[in-house]
């Protein structure tokens, strides 16, 4: 497929033909993100600690309990509260969405 342009170019040149791009492109965009709070993922039943695996997770992606196979939502296994425990996670709220990542 190629594509003409009608009008006249910058020098009053007539437009000429615009060909395919070759390769394949990347299109990156700028996201701000802020840390709103620090907190802890563990078990609601068994109170075992669980870690991300190092990527971030929303807060309704499915996880599951290593200990106790307790299943449910990632908002069900975060704690806010003080935590008491060094394996500490970052609530980041981003463009797309809200995101829970490692503080690592």
């Amino acid at each position: 497929m190629s594509l003409h342009r009608n009008g006249a170019g910058a020098e009053g040149v007539p437009g000429e033909p615009v060909g395919r791009m070759s390769g394949s492109a990347e299109e990156r965009r700028a996201t701000r993100a802020t840390v709103v709070a620090m907190g802890t993922l563990a078990c609601p039943e068994c109170d075992a600690p669980v870690s991300p695996g190092g990527r971030a997770l929303s807060p309704s992606e499915a996880m599951s309990c290593p200990v106790c196979a307790h299943a449910g939502a990632v908002r069900d296994f975060l704690s806010l509260a003080t935590p008491s425990r060094p394996a500490r996670v970052r609530v980041v709220v981003s463009a797309p969405g809200l995101v829970i990542r490692s503080a690592g």
